[in-house]
Formats: structure tokens, sequence, C-alpha cells
């Protein structure tokens, strides 16, 4: 079957950019596909940046605010690491594909710019609180409809380049916060204000860009051809996209418990337990993401199209390494050099089996009338396990790390065996191959 032009046009065709359609084997990328697919990756951005901000932000909002073990826990369950990104996933999701990739970037970065505004501004434990439910639901609300976006309009054989690429947004994100709050760390709670106003001014920026993208001409054309009864929710529990969505879920659902807990909690856990200051908690932290940048645009990006072998094989290495590296904690003591070492693998092995595939994967193997609500379901309920961890991770790290570094250990090995014997062989074909194939 031919590729479906990738262009992209609007009722006023003339002050629209137009996206190169890719052909049945393309592997050049457009300077307008780099452009679109950066503007999408922006909600991987201020989705990371908030998570890590949060993190940073919680020992400072703890002692300002005077809140309990408790209260840091809800915070971090209901936030962008979890329910509140979980909601917004499963929902935005489901409304991109229901009404358009565009009608989502129109309004919701705004409600994300009003949520960070929430929290820089925070004075009380309810107006942070609300302020991190926002933001954690309108990230969700976007990160599904900008991923479905970028895999409509990438050529088959650089899809795997165009969304490693929105993972160096994601990965981007947490550096330039976590190196502002080092920065700003002598300021004590103004300098942690100071980061998420710096969200903020992203957000309404990435926000005014995209008001230049047109609607996925992918998602028009399915919208026109397929039947309602392929476009219904119900269609996704059955069949190859049933399988596609349990292996899905099962991949993401077990790295990201040992990556949202890395994310929000690593400057909380080594400055509570002594492994290091505030400083040197957020600079350990901003470590994991300056790798993972680095191997995904080194290695990722380079190899992630090239086979199915090749995809394996970075899988299968990316595991073992995530593994190990919190199978540390079970025999070492926890000190900056072990907290050094986790990180380092933990963050390159992320990078190859972790988030980055399983984006390519989710816009690979679902239809596109039922992409965006596919990964919605499985990014919502990574994120509301994440939730529902995240209210006992301080106090597991209290009584003794190894009950936290064993659970992230087993859940790592879980997502490693599931991802590298359960891959489908995607790499390289078009959207409607494989959804041919698969049908």
């Amino acid at each position: 079957m031919p590729a479906i032009q990738n262009t992209h046009s609007t009722h006023n065709t003339a002050s629209q950019p137009h996206v190169p359609p890719p052909t049945g084997d393309a592997t050049h990328i457009t300077r307008q596909q780099w452009k679109w697919t950066a503007l999408a990756g922006m909600a991987s951005y201020l989705d990371a940046g908030s998570i890590v901000a949060l993190g940073a932000g919680l020992a400072l909002f703890q002692t300002y605010l005077g809140l309990t073990d408790g209260m840091i826990g809800v915070l971090a369950a209901i936030g962008p690491n979890a329910l509140g990104c979980a909601l917004g996933a499963i929902f935005g999701g489901w409304l991109g594909d229901k009404l358009g990739r565009k009608f989502i970037y129109q309004y919701d970065l705004m409600v994300y710019a009003a949520g960070i505004l929430c929290i820089a501004l925070a004075v009380s434990w309810p107006m942070l609180l609300i302020g991190t439910f926002v933001v954690g639901v309108a990230v969700g609300i976007d990160v599904p409809t900008s991923l479905a976006l970028v895999g409509e309009l990438a050529p088959p054989k650089a899809r795997g380049k165009l969304l490693g690429f929105t993972q160096v947004a994601w990965s981007l994100g947490p550096v330039i916060v976590l190196l502002l709050a080092l920065v700003l760390a002598p300021l004590g709670m103004l300098g942690i204000r100071i980061v998420f106003l710096q969200l903020f001014a992203a957000a309404v920026v990435t926000w005014i860009l995209r008001r230049g993208l047109a609607e996925s001409v992918r998602w028009k054309e399915a919208r026109a051809k397929t039947p309602e009864s392929r476009r219904n929710i119900t269609a996704l529990f059955s069949g190859a996209n049933l399988r596609a969505l349990v292996w899905t879920a099962t991949i993401y659902l077990f790295w990201n418990l040992a990556a949202g807990t890395a994310g929000i909690f690593n400057p909380y856990i080594i400055s509570t337990l002594n492994a290091g200051g505030q400083a040197a908690s957020v600079g350990l932290s901003s470590l994991n993401f300056i790798i993972s940048m680095i191997v995904v645009i080194a290695v990722f990006m380079r190899y992630s199209d090239r086979s199915h072998g090749a995809r394996k094989t970075l899988w299968g290495i990316g595991a073992i390494m995530q593994i190990a590296g919190y199978g540390l904690f079970l025999v070492l003591p926890f000190d900056v050099v072990t907290v050094f070492v986790n990180i380092a693998l933990f963050a390159a092995g992320g990078a190859l089996a972790g988030e980055a595939f399983y984006k390519v994967f989710s816009q690979e193997l679902f239809p596109t009338m039922l992409r965006g609500t596919a990964q919605g379901i499985t990014f919502g309920v990574a994120r509301t396990l994440l939730a529902v961890w995240s209210f006992f991770v301080p106090v597991l790290a209290h009584l003794d790390i190894r009950w936290v570094a064993g659970l992230l250990t087993l859940f790592l090995l879980i997502s490693g065996v599931v991802g590298f014997f359960f891959m489908p062989d995607t790499s390289g074909k078009t959207l409607e191959q494989i959804e041919a194939e698969r049908s």
C-alpha cells in the first residue's frame, strides 16, 4: 500500500506550511518535519520539566509549608508524574482521535501555564495542591496527541529518529530545570519559584509557535475512510490491538515505576537520606538526564530504525544496564558513589530500553483513529499505578532504601524481559503497511 501523503493543510492553504510526503522507503527528514517534531516534542519537555521541578522543590516546599511525608506523597501522586497526568492522558488521547490533533494544541498549553503559575506563586498547601494537579492533567492531555502527530508525519525509516528527538526534549527539560535549581539553590524558595516561572514562559512561547501547526493529514484521511466500528474504543480490546495494548502497557508501566521514582524522588531521597545536600542532590539528578540525552542522540536516533534485530539488541543492552543499576543498592551502601553509578547505568539503559521505544511502538502498533486513545490508556494506566506507588516511596525509603531498590529491580526485569522476547517486527514499515499486516 502506498504511503499516505503527509502534507498538512487547513482551509487557508496559502498561509499554512506543508510537510513533504515521505515515500515508502524514505529516510530523509525535511527541515519542516524537524520543526514540527520540535514543537510537538515540547510536550515531553514540559512534562519531564514539571516532574523534576516538583522533585527539586519538594524538600523546600516541605520546610516552607510544614508538609508531612504523607503530603509529599500526595503531591507526587496527583501531579504530572502520576494521577493527574493519567486522567489527562486517557481523556486527551481519546479527544485527539475524535476531534483531531490540532484541537488539543489550541487550548491545552494555556491550562498548563495556569497550573505552573499557581505552583510558582504557591503560599499555601491548597494552592500548591491545585497547581500540581492542573499541570498533571494538562501534560497528560498533550503528550499522546503530540506523539501521534510526530508518528504520522515521520518517514517510515526515520520514525525512531524523530520520536527519539522528542525524548531528547524530555531529557532537556529536566536538565535545564535542575541546572537552574542548582544555580539558584542559595536563594531557597525564591530560586525554586524562578524555576517554575521558566516552565511558564516555555509553555506560553510554545503555544504561540504551535498556532502555525495544521491538522495531521493521516488523521483526516483515516477519519474519512475508517468505518465507525473500527473507530470505537471497543476495537482496542480484541485481536492485534489488544495484544499491542497489553504489550506496550506492560513495558511502559514497569519501566515508568522506576523512571518516575528517579525523576521526582531522587533529589528528595538523596538529601533526606544524607547522601548529599540540596545542591548535590540536584546536581546528581541532572546527570541522569544529561547521560540519557547523549545516549539517545548518539545511539538510539542512529540505530533504532535500522532493523528489527537492531531494536532488540538496543533493548537487551539497555534492560541489563538498568537492572544492574538498581541492583547495586541491594549490595552496596547508599552513598554518593553508589548513587552516581546507579544514575549512570539507569540513564544510559533507559535511553535504549525505556520511553523512547515505547513512543515508537505506540505509534506503529495502532490504527490512526485509535492511536491517541491507545497511548492515552497505556500512559494513563502507568501513571495511575505510579501514583499509588508514590504514596509509599517516602515511607519505604526512610525504613530501608533496599525495599525501594529491590522492587524497582524487579519492575525493570519484567519490562526488560517482556520487551525483548515479545517485541513485534515493525521497523522501516509505513503505518499503513503495519496496520494492514496486523489486520
